[in-house]
């Protein structure tokens, strides 16, 4: 709609602004119409109408069987509309159109903004399977035709109420028509349903819908005055009310089709399914979390054991194993505590290498300054968590080997995420400015665990590469390419 009114009309921003405001809200027309409406916005040279945006009702058959968007007609073709733009009302004169054999009663309704006519809503309503309507579809085309004079008048759609079709109660959800007062006048089936799921044991027509509505919601003291305003109708809200057994979303739409409150369209939805399953999911997410989180504190603890039995060990080399198998511990911890404060099992994996690459420079040999380039993005738990330990199987093997006591030097770990050759992967190098690689070395026949622990994770695991050759400018590096789930916008 935005490319089709800059560019065939004079509309300004504002303008547009209002149409959209006015395309949210007519899904209701539509249905309560049980009628097609098409928005004719006149060109900027006033020559012909441009049809900017078009509704198909739920509620009847469709009298367009074409998308309309996007159409051109010249000035004076379809009389009804002339008349509508020009003289700003509503106009329903003239005999049914047929089209394709199916006869179509054609009303034309202007779109009024701050007393200028800005376009004008074709309703068209197909008639072949009319017949003599019910109280429901009484109360229905009495509702569009308040909702379509309030339309003309500038009154309708409701400023800063911008609603969502897809969350919003719709006209077969549940509707009741409420008079001047609040009293209810009519309330579909599927409204008396909802408000029996609050526990009403009687008929709704007759009652005051705010006060009747107040009473069936859990009081904990006297009755909410705001509550009964709201389901009163006397403003556009919506809210939800709980009861006992139910929950039921409501939106009122106050009525004044010529300036004057005559009552409101109240429409509301039983979402208790819905709302019981939303709490469902919230419980199983901060029961995962816990999970996570209390493995991340059984995980510190073997690590501060480990940790203990190494200071009682008199072997040098039994006690930088188990302080290897302490750091290999702290980097599952680490995805583990991180896992345990999001609400999915997705985890920002930056922030992981930075705080392995911190714990691993601290059992540097020498004074090694190592920085992180790129960005590893969000990954999943499933590669996290080997990855994580990868990494500081390779970062400890580049300080331990490729620096000695006293030493200076560079660790640098680089991340590219998707890149040239495909989506979906990632590109890990991790290269030091060391001793280099012993002659000769092959990283598949090194007998090295550390080693042997990346190629398992990497290629068995993670489904990835993984190499291992002298940098262009001395020392080592190591370069893992995986394959991982694209991120989401």
């Amino acid at each position: 709609m935005n490319d089709l009114v800059r560019q065939h009309t004079a509309l300004d921003d504002s303008d547009l602004e209002w149409l959209h405001l006015l395309v949210s809200e007519w899904q209701l027309l539509s249905d309560l119409s049980f009628a097609d409406l098409v928005l004719w916005v006149p060109t900027r040279d006033g020559t012909r109408y441009v049809s900017v945006a078009q509704m198909r009702p739920n509620t009847g058959p469709t009298s367009y069987q074409d998308d309309m968007v996007g159409h051109l007609v010249p000035r004076g073709r379809r009389p009804m509309l002339d008349a509508a733009l020009d003289e700003g009302r509503i106009v329903r004169e003239g005999d049914p159109e047929w089209r394709e054999e199916v006869p179509v009663r054609v009303e034309s309704i202007p779109v009024r903004r701050d007393g200028r006519v800005l376009g004008v809503i074709a309703r068209n309503t197909n008639l072949l399977t009319v017949r003599t309507p019910s109280r429901l579809e009484l109360t229905y085309l009495q509702s569009a035709s308040d909702l379509a004079q309030m339309i003309a008048a500038g009154a309708f759609p409701f400023p800063g109420q911008q609603v969502d079709m897809d969350a919003s109660p719709r006209a077969g959800d549940g509707l009741i028509r409420l008079d001047a007062e609040g009293l209810v006048q009519y309330a579909s089936p599927n409204a008396l349903s909802a408000y029996h799921r609050l526990g009403l044991a009687a008929d709704l027509v007759g009652h005051h819908l705010g006060r009747t509505t107040a009473e069936l919601a859990p009081a904990r003291g006297p009755v909410d005055e705001a509550l009964v305003k709201l389901a009163s109708g006397w403003a556009p809200r919506e809210f939800e009310v709980e009861g006992d057994e139910g929950v039921i979303q409501v939106r009122a739409i106050p009525l004044k089709p010529k300036g004057s409150h005559i009552g409101s369209l109240v429409l509301l939805r039983d979402v208790t399914e819905l709302r019981r399953r939303e709490r469902e999911l919230i419980t199983k997410d901060a029961t995962i979390r816990e999970i996570h989180h209390r493995v991340k504190n059984n995980l510190q603890t073997v690590a501060a054991l480990l940790r203990l039995q190494a200071r009682r060990m008199d072997s040098e080399q039994g006690r930088e194993a188990l302080n290897e198998a302490v750091r290999r511990v702290g980097s599952i911890a680490i995805v583990h505590e991180t896992l345990s404060q999001n609400l999915d099992e997705r985890v920002e994996f930056d922030e992981i290498a930075d705080r392995v690459l911190a714990m691993v420079a601290e059992i540097a040999p020498g004074t090694v300054a190592g920085r992180r380039t790129g960005r590893f993005g969000i990954l999943d738990a499933e590669v996290a968590t080997p990855l994580a330990m990868v990494l500081t199987e390779v970062l400890q093997n580049a300080l331990e080997h490729g620096f000695g006591p006293g030493e200076q030097g560079t660790v640098e770990v680089g991340a590219v995420r998707g890149g040239t050759r495909t989506e979906g992967r990632l590109l890990v190098t991790v290269q030091d400015d060391g001793r280099g690689l012993p002659e000769g070395f092959d990283p598949r026949e090194a007998g090295n665990l550390g080693l042997q622990i990346v190629r398992t994770l990497v290629e068995g695991e993670l489904g990835g590469t993984f190499t291992m050759v002298p940098a262009p400018t001395g020392g080592a590096r190591v370069v893992l390419d995986l394959p991982v789930r694209a991120e989401k916008n």
